[in-house]
């Protein structure tokens, strides 16, 4: 069996399904990948897509799924909470079954490079795939966002892309590709209206603020729902567990005399990082592992 890998992309549209399915079925028109979920996000104006199959298949999936986003969407026009860079914003191919992280770093470098020159975007390397230590996180420079990104892309060497031209292109940005460890995208919704408290909560268990490693996370306001969420990616559950940021989410938000709503799994966890116990105690409704759990939903769909 060759290398098995996971691709998660991201893409700047998270409000119009058909256009969100036009991308994806471009992608899983290549046989032997297959599309595990698709979710939309309409506060952060953003999906994220798994897939998973041959490095190869995977490969030229994200090739075409990059052409297909820069066709169809344009970050002139696009505003939502969720920091971006581009049309397809982050590209991350992680290892499954049979395939290592050097798997995943070779992949990513290919495919990198194609979307430089055949699409025409700049790209840049970022995770374990970075060839500098600057971007090893992607919000050291995705946090200039697309309209930052457009005056320092070709005129401040910090910006240089991995591959492709030394400017952003107009309306599909550039593109972040990387290799990674399994990320689980976790949010906390706190009842409550005052966003401050979801911003303070956050910056008190992220990383780069002295909390727990290998997590990152943001406070943002949800419109539709009326409450305040901490949106977090977990960089390496097996450093820091869902249940480790959810009990101290809890506690820092209770101490502002705040309750926990619910939890969001957005995407996919692998087997060892939820089950349906810890489901129930971080409050996350409806847990079903056939859709949620990557092996049971790998193993769903056969060979």
């Amino acid at each position: 069996m060759p290398p098995l890998l996971e691709f998660v992309p991201n893409f700047s549209e998270g409000r119009r399904r058909d256009v969100v399915d036009a991308i994806v079925a471009t992608m899983t028109a290549v046989p032997g990948v297959k599309c595990l979920g698709t979710e939309l996000e309409a506060n952060h104006h953003r999906s994220v897509v798994t897939l998973a199959g041959p490095a190869g298949a995977i490969a030229e999936a994200a090739v075409r799924g990059a052409a297909a986003a820069m066709q169809r969407l344009d970050l002139r026009t696009h505003r939502g909470e969720h920091k971006r860079m581009g049309a397809m914003d982050v590209c991350p191919f992680v290892p499954l079954a049979g395939a290592t992280m050097a798997d995943a770093v070779a992949t990513a470098k290919a495919v990198g490079a194609r979307i430089g020159s055949e699409l025409g975007l700049p790209v840049f390397l970022y995770a374990e795939a970075c060839t500098r230590e600057s971007r090893r996180v992607l919000g050291n420079f995705r946090n200039k966002e697309f309209e930052g990104l457009l005056g320092l892309v070709g005129t401040d060497p910090e910006f240089a892309p991995d591959f492709g031209p030394a400017k952003l292109h107009p309306s599909a940005g550039g593109v972040a590709v990387g290799a990674r460890k399994f990320l689980i995208a976790y949010n906390v919704n706190l009842a409550t209206l005052d966003v401050q408290i979801a911003k303070d909560v956050a910056k008190a268990v992220r990383e780069k603020d002295g909390g727990f490693k290998k997590v990152q996370a943001m406070g943002f306001f949800l419109e539709d729902k009326q409450l305040s969420q901490v949106s977090m990616n977990l960089l390496d559950y097996e450093v820091t567990s869902i249940r480790t940021v959810f009990d101290k989410v809890a506690e820092l938000a209770a101490a502002k005399g705040v309750q926990v709503a619910e939890s969001e799994l957005i995407g996919l966890a692998p087997a060892a990082a939820i089950d349906a116990a810890l489901a129930r105690h971080v409050k996350l409704p409806q847990f079903d592992p056939r859709q949620q759990v990557v092996e049971q939903k790998l193993a769903a769909m056969g060979p």
